[in-house]
């Protein structure tokens, strides 16, 4: 058996994560989806690989942007690197996460200015490393 990728860990711990959270079971879900129980269970135990269209209707179903689903997880950088046999890696330097929230307007306008510096920080940061 091969070992899922990182992503594929990440998405379904929280598709488990969300179903918690939002009282459903595994068959509420893949009904929503549009997708079987079956292949549902394989995915949530790191047996399936969805396709890009399956990752959608689920976080549809789930209502939750997908790359919410993809990117962010409770996991510690620990946890995750044990589920993918000792080779996680992460999409962001130290230093840096992403997270969902809801927020006010002035609050979003806030966190899109802090989003727009670190962007250009890291692409900046990029931009060196590649000249050398």
């Amino acid at each position: 058996m091969t070992t899922p990728s990182v992503y594929n860990l990440i998405f379904f711990t929280n598709i488990l994560s969300s179903l918690d959270e939002l009282g459903l079971t595994k068959s509420d879900l893949a009904t929503r989806a549009g997708i079987s129980v079956s292949f549902l269970s394989d995915l949530t135990t790191g047996q399936g690989n969805p396709s890009l269209r399956i990752m959608e209707q689920i976080a549809d179903a789930l209502e939750k942007p997908l790359a919410t689903l993809l990117e962010s997880t409770d996991l510690d950088k620990e946890s995750l690197d044990a589920l993918a046999g000792g080779h996680a890696r992460l999409s962001l330097p130290p230093g840096l996460e992403r997270v969902s929230a809801v927020l006010t307007e002035f609050q979003a306008f806030q966190v899109r200015q802090w989003d727009a510096d670190n962007r250009s920080k890291l692409s900046k940061t990029k931009s060196r490393r590649s000249k050398t």
